[in-house]
């Protein structure tokens, strides 16, 4: 025996010191259970909750509402929108006015659900419009003034919707007539608040003469309230009731009061007024704007700096809307305050001392720090509109400086806020977005992912903009105004893998598929696909690698040099299809099924047929099983005749697998697969379907007649390139293909109702069930290939070595055999898991980090 290290000795000692420390750990911990035991409930506590188990739904709820405690009320309560779906008459009957004895008395918790069940049971429908009313309503109306503030406000938004269905009849005498009194001074705070937020839902009911008679003096009333809540609670709702009113009466009674609401003692009650009259702009006319409105927003923005920063919170979100309500009415001298006014906030609180210690500064001067920090984010949030304001073609002398400082705030919010802008400033420069190069640079390198991740939501757009913007519009120059571009996209991928947040690295993979249609292949060749190669064979979550896999897929689209495109096809196929990793190899199939979306299909059948068609002989299952989901379209990939040779391999790879397969799972889904590929339609090739019709028929097709067939067949009111052709006993092939069609049906059915296949290729006796079974499938897949004849010899189940590859790839040397060469028999240890163990993997996707 070898001696124990140091480390090791260490870690095992049991000495008295390291024993009472473990006792002291089990002590506390002895500690934090015992509140758990306490509460636990005793068995008379037990019987009390317990409920005759015969009892029925309605008859438990009116005895526990009756009897039970109050979280079995509660219970009741939230199960009551159910009961009215089950039962709806006697739950009215017996269980609603249970219901109302117990709100008397009832406390938060169950007020709280009794508003949300009360408002499901609205939302529901489960009784008319008449029977709500007549049931709930007064319940609803006995609680709105509940001394909680939380219950009051629960109560009155379940009201507000309620009000949006009633009758105008039902809402005047039970809520209009209530509410006269409810707003007189006499009556609670809390009760005028509630009046003032139900007139501004009643304005949406009533015609205008209705509302100017019954509805505006109440208005009129909160609006000269003597709390400063009420007044600013009513100057919110104006705008409801302007749109409510029409356009004259709120120039004749609703401007006015917003004038003297603006001048109001109450900061609280200005900034309402302030916002009210921004939102209300485009109902107002340019004299009402010039001459009422201006006046008052310039005085408003001018006392701003001495009032509470959350005037200047308020006035820098809503600057970019006032910009564009009063544009066309500023003179020279006001355009250019209000230009200077925003680029003052754009820096607000930046002047100060950064380098000072959080810990030391007072509360006060932080809570500051933050709202300055919301202040320069609205500015960045209306900065689109501001270029607007001073005309994109003097974006540079007005802004830029402006636009620089936003871009370099030391605030993550900020320069996040002007991220998610950045496609828009862009749209809005056109021409001149050269002018923001280095600012787009910036935010790539920006050392927070937030700000990344707001930034590649548009990145394709804004890269588009960028190489065909101003004077870099030519192709071969659109790299030299970006010159720091492919950089800083490649740190950016590395910044972003490097971090938890897989999602961002996965949308960014995603976004660079446009980088085709920006720079060069070759830069894409030599800066992106290899790191695209490296995240599909090294990453560990799922969606990141096929987020590469996709995007290398467009990279090989659009790469023109064929040497670098039979190098990246070489490496997909030797690097994960025949890959030892069985991780590697469904990325494999994955990169198949990418390949099929964006390529041709003959592309697809050239180069990744055979390979793909080649893991049935893998030696783990879910490769194996993820074959068998890929196989329909593969199969679609096929044209017939051209391709018969390929269909005949595919048929000879699923009956393999529905003949050998030994796992439960994945012959099940061969099973499911083989109906599927026999429902499909084949394409056919209507041109060699022409060529070999003449061809039968002893007339040679001359090139004239074939160039003439060729045009027919791209034109859209003639023959179609590919016919898709029903599989199974079509009435319009060909001929002879109907003679192939009748041969090969006999062959196939001879062949396996006789199981007269070869001893070397297995015994089918052991892979079947039964006869009826194997006769059942037999004849799904004796319909994959309607179209051609197959011979059973042995070169069919025989596997091919490396000679049997595409043409494409014996002409070039360098490209590998499109056989792995191996069939269930491999080694598992070597090619039997992700890494080198067997073990069978489950085929759902990996678990990816949060």
């Amino acid at each position: 025996m070898h001696p124990l290290s140091p480390a090791a000795a260490a870690a095992m000692d049991f000495s008295q010191n390291s024993l009472f420390g473990y006792m002291e750990d089990l002590q506390e911990l002895t500690i934090i259970e015992r509140p758990v035991r306490r509460s636990l409930k005793t068995p008379e506590e037990i019987e009390r909750l317990t409920v005759d188990e015969d009892l029925s739904d309605i008859e438990r709820a009116v005895y526990l509402l009756s009897a039970g405690q109050d979280i079995q009320g509660t219970s009741v309560i939230a199960n009551l929108p159910l009961l009215m779906r089950q039962n709806p008459a006697e739950t009215l009957r017996r269980v609603l006015p249970k219901v109302r004895d117990a709100l008397h008395v009832a406390g938060v918790e169950m007020q709280l659900t009794a508003a949300v069940s009360f408002l499901t049971i609205l939302q529901d429908e489960s009784v008319s419009v008449h029977t709500y009313a007549h049931s709930f309503l007064q319940v609803i109306l006995l609680h709105l003034e509940h001394r909680d503030a939380g219950v009051s406000n629960a109560w009155l938004e379940t009201l507000l919707s309620v009000i949006e269905v009633l009758p105008k009849d039902t809402l005047r005498h039970e809520i209009l007539n209530p509410l006269v009194s409810k707003a007189q001074l006499s009556q609670t705070v809390q009760s005028r608040l509630v009046s003032c937020k139900i007139l501004g839902k009643l304005t949406n009911k009533f015609d205008a003469l209705a509302i100017k008679r019954e509805i505006l003096p109440l208005v009129k009333s909160l609006c000269q309230d003597v709390e400063y809540e009420v007044r600013s609670c009513m100057c919110r709702q104006l705008e409801n009731i302007a749109q409510g009113i029409g356009t004259e009466l709120t120039k004749s009674v609703v401007l006015p009061e917003l004038i003297e609401l603006s001048r109001d003692e109450g900061s609280s009650v200005r900034l309402a007024a302030f916002e009210t009259l921004v939102n209300l702009l485009d109902i107002f006319d340019t004299d009402d704007r010039s001459q009422t409105i201006l006046p008052v927003v310039k005085s408003f923005c001018e006392k701003s700096f001495k009032a509470d920063e959350s005037i200047l919170i308020s006035l820098s979100f809503h600057l970019g809307k006032l910009c564009h309500g009063l544009y066309g009415i500023f003179t020279p001298d006001q355009h250019l305050r209000f230009l200077e006014f925003y680029k003052k906030l754009c820096t607000l609180g930046l002047q100060q001392e950064n380098g000072h210690n959080e810990n030391q500064i007072p509360p006060q001067i932080l809570e500051q720090e933050k709202k300055y920090i919301s202040v320069r984010k609205n500015c960045a949030y209306n900065f689109p509109a501001m270029i607007v304001f001073v005309d994109p073609k003097n974006f540079h002398m007005e802004l830029y400086s402006t636009f620089f400082c936003l871009c370099h705030d030391p605030e993550v919010p900020v320069r996040y806020t002007i991220a998610i802008c950045f496609y828009e400033v862009s749209k809005l420069l056109n021409s001149g977005v050269y002018l923001i190069h280095k600012e787009l640079i910036t935010l790539l390198q920006d050392e927070s992912l937030e700000v990344l991740d707001a930034l590649i939501d548009h990145l394709p757009e804004i890269l588009e903009l960028m190489s065909t913007g101003g004077e870099s519009s030519v192709q071969e120059n659109k790299l030299s105004s970006l010159p720091d571009l492919v950089p800083a996209l490649t740190a950016a991928e590395q910044r972003a893998a490097a971090s938890l947040k897989w999602r961002t690295h996965e949308k960014l993979l995603q976004k660079y598929a446009c980088l085709p249609q920006v720079i060069s292949s070759d830069q894409i060749y030599y800066r992106f696909l290899q790191r695209m190669f490296t995240i599909m064979m090294t990453n560990n979550v799922l969606p990141v690698q096929k987020a590469a896999s996709r995007t290398l897929c467009i990279f090989l689209r659009y790469n023109r040099k064929q040497e670098q495109r039979h190098e990246v096809i070489q490496k997909l196929i030797e690097q994960l299809g025949q890959g030892k990793s069985y991780w590697n190899r469904l990325r494999f199939l994955d990169t198949c099924e990418f390949i099929i979306e964006i390529f041709s299909k003959s592309f697809f059948c050239k180069y990744f047929f055979l390979p793909a068609i080649e893991l049935t002989h893998d030696p783990v299952a879910n490769v194996r099983m993820k074959l068998c989901y890929l196989l329909p379209k593969v199969k679609s990939t096929l044209k017939i005749p051209a391709d018969k040779h390929l269909l005949q391999q595919l048929e000879m790879c699923v009956r393999k697998l529905l003949c050998q397969e030994k796992d439960k799972d994945v012959l099940a889904i061969v099973k499911r697969t083989v109906l599927e590929l026999d429902r499909m339609e084949m394409s056919m090739d209507a041109e060699q379907l022409e060529k070999e019709k003449q061809q039968n028929d002893g007339r040679p097709m001359s090139d004239k007649t074939f160039e003439k067939k060729r045009r027919d067949s791209k034109t859209p009111t003639s023959l179609p390139k590919s016919l898709p052709i029903p599989v199974p006993g079509s009435s319009s092939a060909t001929p002879s293909t109907s003679k192939e069609i009748k041969k090969s049906k006999l062959i196939r059915s001879q062949s396996f109702n006789n199981q007269a296949f070869h001893a070397k290729y297995g015994n089918l006796d052991k892979c079947t069930t039964s006869k009826s079974s194997t006769a059942a499938y037999t004849s799904s897949v004796s319909g994959l290939s309607k179209t051609s004849m197959i011979s059973l010899t042995d070169d069919s189940f025989r596997t091919r070595n490396t000679n049997s590859a595409p043409s494409s790839f014996s002409s070039n040397a360098s490209l590998p055999s499109t056989s792995r060469g191996t069939g269930n028999s491999v080694d598992p240890k070597s090619s039997g898991s992700k890494d080198t163990q067997p073990r069978k993997a489950t085929l759902k996707s990996r678990k990816s980090n949060p």
